[in-house]
């Protein structure tokens, strides 16, 4: 079930259940869970994308194991506002996973959060191009979670 924004889903959250953030790209889904107060996102994982179903199948086995009641997904919007093909693309992949697993999602407007995870990896913590790499997806999936998890406590 999509809904209209990220404040929707503590309604539709049992009590005691987290959310999963998702940065989803060409090659990898960056993943981020927040605590069960809904006040702190966390990095988790990074998936390396397969074939939808494996992906679909992967993400399922990490909402049984860490008590998920429901996801927010970084959509890619351009700095304008608009959408492009990225949008159309995530958009397709959220109505295929709400296909796959009964639960509430919502998108939270992931503009510039890649760029802010960078920035904070090169300049707070000098971390190598490598290590960056490792690290950017689930990072900003955190990043996402947390605007989302802020914007659901009013803050």
């Amino acid at each position: 079930m999509l809904l209209g924004n990220p404040t929707e889903l503590r309604a539709h959250l049992a009590p005691g259940r987290r959310l999963l953030g998702l940065d989803v790209g060409a090659k990898t889904i960056g993943l981020a869970l927040s605590d069960t107060t809904l006040a702190i996102a966390s990095a988790f994982a990074t998936i390396r994308r397969a074939k939808f179903a494996a992906d679909a199948a992967e993400l399922a086995r990490i909402v049984a194991a860490q008590g998920v009641g429901g996801l927010v997904l970084g959509l890619p919007i351009n700095m304008d506002g608009s959408e492009g093909p990225r949008c159309q693309s995530l958009r397709a992949f959220q109505r295929n996973l709400a296909a796959k697993l009964d639960l509430p999602m919502a998108f939270w407007d992931e503009r510039l959060s890649s760029a802010a995870v960078q920035r904070l990896l090169i300049d707070e913590v000098d971390a190598s191009r490598a290590r960056r790499a490792q690290l950017v997806d689930k990072l900003a999936a955190a990043y996402i979670l947390q605007g989302a998890l802020d914007a659901m406590k009013g803050g």
